[in-house]
């Protein structure tokens, strides 16, 4: 699961890195929890949750249906 999770990051980085920011995964629990830290410019962004929650969580849960959620690290 941790390559498809992978998979869908590298389609979510280019929207983040075109703001200066980036995604890093940190870990892919057991139940299906996914664990990233945002990077860059989105670290301490006022808009990193609506980042984090609309698009981060949104694709991934999309391409790897097995993912209950997205978290930040």
């Amino acid at each position: 699961m941790r390559e498809k999770v992978e998979a869908a990051l590298a389609r979510v980085r280019p929207m983040l890195q075109a703001d200066g920011g980036d995604v890093e995964l940190i870990d892919v629990t057991e139940n299906g929890i996914v664990k990233v830290r945002l990077t860059g410019r989105c670290k301490g962004c006022p808009m990193s949750r609506a980042t984090l929650k609309n698009g981060v969580e949104r694709i991934i849960l999309k391409e790897v249906p097995q993912v209950k959620a997205v978290e930040e690290a």
